[in-house]
């Protein structure tokens, strides 16, 4: 008999842990927060949690092996996903030696750099959608953890879990980082979050086409 509750409770830890370790989803919550702060940091983070509930989705109904199956299709999402971690990338870093000579001030509500809430939910939905490395790490979590034979309610349990784990981890850095004292420090090195979160995408999106390159000519 399968301890559903066992299960589910070894997938919630290893869920957390993958989220506490910093990556794009991570860097692109703390460079929305502190930016533009609360509500696009929460709307982000529904954002990723809605794209990781998709592939949970996928994984749990063999949506993500038939992806793994069709090599034309694997290679087209790493390389939309590694095209747009550059372009989040590039968008961040070339901004950044003009606000360094101009000073970096608070951005203002209204202002040509800000965020709103549907633009915050795309951008965090699409960046965890395109991310190669989130298909196959759900595929492999759900698949190593989940078996077959559970049921349909636990397997609903799991993909709820997974979804609720990484809305409220996202959610609840938005909102430490959005506190009041927290928000001013962070509005003073906002150049520097987007200098460091915008060389992350950037090594993220150009290691990922790497991959890809060197799978096609190898």
């Amino acid at each position: 008999m399968i301890n559903e509750i066992s299960i589910l409770t070894t997938l919630a830890v290893v869920h957390l842990v993958a989220l506490a370790s910093p990556g794009p989803d991570f860097a692109l919550v703390v460079q929305a927060a502190g930016k533009h702060g609360r509500k696009a940091g929460l709307a982000i983070a529904l954002g990723i949690s809605l794209a990781i509930l998709l592939h949970a989705v996928f994984a749990i109904t063999g949506v993500s092996v038939l992806i793994q199956q069709l090599p034309a299709l694997g290679v087209a999402l790493k390389v939309a996903g590694g095209c747009y971690l550059l372009y989040l990338g590039i968008g961040a870093l070339k901004t950044v030696p003009g606000r360094l000579r101009q000073g970096d001030g608070p951005l203002l509500k209204g202002s040509a750099d800000s965020l709103n809430i549907k633009q915050a939910t795309i951008k965090g939905f699409v960046t965890n959608l395109l991310n190669p490395k989130a298909l196959v790490f759900f595929l492999s979590l759900l698949t190593s953890l989940v078996p077959t034979q559970m049921s349909m309610a636990g397997k609903g349990a799991a993909i709820g879990i997974l979804w609720g784990l990484s809305f409220a981890w996202f959610a609840l850095l938005s909102y430490l980082l959005t506190g009041k004292r927290m928000q001013q420090k962070l509005q003073g090195i906002a150049v520097w979050i987007d200098a460091l979160c915008g060389t992350v995408f950037t090594l993220v999106g150009g290691i990922i086409l790497g991959s890809v390159l060197m799978a096609t000519i190898g």
